[in-house]
Formats: C-alpha cells, structure tokens, sequence
C-alpha cells in the first residue's frame, strides 16, 4: 500500500545523479512556462515534439528509474486512455439529426467537403478509419492528439521539475519573477512564503491519504457483502477522517509559525547555492539558448 513512495508524483527526491539538480531554478521555471504555454493554439506537430523532448529528458536525465518509471508508464497509459476516448466519442449532434438542403437548392453556394485523410505527406495519404458506425477522420484524430499530448506535457513536465527542485528553490525563483510587482505594492515576500509552506504541507496531505487506503487494506473490507449503502457511508466517513487529520496538520503548522512571531522566511535567506556557484554557468547559459531557439521555432513551425 505504500504507492506514495513507490510514484513520488510531485514530491522532492533529494540526490545529485542527475543534472537537472544543477540548473538555476529560473531556468528551469521558464522551461516549464515553455512546455504549459507553447501547446496554446500550436497544432499537432508540436505537441508531440513537445512530448517526445520530454521523453529524451526523461531518459538522458540520469534520475533513477524507480523515480518516473511507474508514474510515466501510468501517466502514458492515461493520456492514450483520454485520446482515444476524445477520438471516437462523438463531440455533437450526429448528422442524422441535422437539417441539410441540398446545394442546388441555393444559387451561387460553393460546397466545401469536410476533409477525411487523416495524413498527407506529399503525394501519400492516409484515409479516414472506420470503426462500425464510427468514421475516424483528420479533425478527430487532431481532437485525440491535443487531448493527450496536453495531459502527459503540463502533468510529467511539472512533476520532473517538482522531483528535482527543492521547494525553496522554486519558491525564490517566483520571487525573483516577481521582484518588479513589489514597486507597485505587491506582497510578494509574504506570498512566496505561503507557497512554500503549501508546497510543505502537500506530502502531509497525500501521506494521511495513504494511512487511510492502507487502512482498508489492512482491515480487508468486503464491499460487495455491504452493499451501496454502507460502502457510501464508509467512504463519507473517511472523507470526514481525512478532512480532520488535514485541520490538525494545518493548526499544527500554524501553531509553530505563530511560535516564531509570525516571523516568515525573506527571499535572499531561501537563495539557492547553484545560483552563486560558477561551475553550473554553461550550462544554464546552454538552457537559456536552447529555450530561445526553442521559442523561435515554436513561431516558424508550431502555428495551427
């Protein structure tokens, strides 16, 4: 029972075997913005490069397989599970159900034919599918795609930064985003702080979520001898356990920040030391230019 451990989605995994450890965290965030942001309005070509790039990040990140391979292969399994629901699931009204008049009924009306190859490569094509009353065509396998490809990159893409950065890193990285609003009153320090203490607070709340699924486990519960009912209650019930054991962590919490003054962290104290060290320089720089022609290519190639 203890998945938690066994797909850290999320969680910081401490170690120094992979050089994503080693990027400036500015950096890392504005590659993050890169694959959340680029998939608005882009078309197919480039969410998938999008998808393939984090897969070569994936691999040659030197992290150790039993961080991200269980989460991938779920998250993969996922995404194909969604596309392929968002491909043959019928979005409207069939067309059956439609009034259409014939186009020699309305003078000077051009027919324009819907599209049914999914693929054009020159002078090869490749045809709608059909599957029993469902016709697959180029607008619902572009549908299948964008689905997909949109879940696995905003969810693997946030989960490989959050498994490699420390939360005070990121969190003195949105400050140093951020640093220009403090002019016009902005409070950034007193915000930044708060989102350390959530980004804290999230592996307390997924471990009572845990203690609660082992406990069933443990206790080996029949629900198919307790019929609707009881099976309904018992879940309210332990929605109600899970509710009060979060209360008690955040009153816990509040109760040791109040202990301290209300006294919170500034932003030069949460200042990582791969920002000053000079041996992680080219690196970063390498980053920025990659994300630089990587924004430019996303201009030239990745409009619908």
């Amino acid at each position: 029972m203890d998945w938690l451990q066994k797909i850290p989605i999320g969680q910081y995994v401490s170690g120094k075997s992979s050089w994503l450890r080693s990027i400036d965290p500015r950096v890392k965030l504005s590659w993050i913005l890169l694959f959340l942001l680029t998939p608005i309005l882009a078309n197919s070509i480039w969410r998938i490069s999008l998808v393939f790039v984090l897969l070569i990040i994936t691999f040659l990140s030197f992290l150790p397989p039993r961080i991200w391979w269980r989460s991938l292969a779920f998250l993969l399994v996922f995404s194909l599970i969604i596309g392929s629901l968002s491909i043959v699931l019928p979005a409207s009204e069939s067309s059956f159900e439609l009034t259409i008049r014939a186009p020699d009924e309305i003078p000077g009306a051009i027919v324009l034919t819907r599209s049914w190859e999914i693929f054009r490569f020159g002078p090869f094509d490749f045809g709608g599918i059909s599957l029993g009353p469902l016709i697959v065509d180029r607008r619902s396998a572009e549908l299948g795609i964008k689905t997909s490809t949109l879940i696995f990159t905003v969810i693997h893409s946030v989960n490989l930064m959050l498994i490699t950065t420390p939360p005070e890193d990121l969190v003195w990285a949105i400050r140093w985003f951020f640093a220009p609003l403090t002019l016009l009153g902005f409070p950034s320090e007193k915000l930044s702080f708060q989102l350390l203490l959530a980004l804290r607070f999230l592996p307390l709340v997924q471990e009572e979520l845990q203690n609660l699924f082992r406990s069933i486990g443990v206790r080996a519960i029949d629900f198919r001898k307790l019929g609707f009912k009881s099976t309904l209650g018992l879940f309210i019930s332990l929605g109600e356990r899970l509710l009060s054991n979060i209360l008690l962590r955040a009153e816990q919490g509040s109760d040791s920040l109040m202990s301290r003054e209300g006294l919170w962290l500034s932003s030069e104290q949460l200042r990582p030391c791969i920002v000053v060290n000079p041996k992680y320089l080219l690196l970063n720089l390498s980053l920025v230019f990659l994300l630089l022609i990587a924004i430019s290519l996303r201009f030239l190639y990745g409009t619908s």
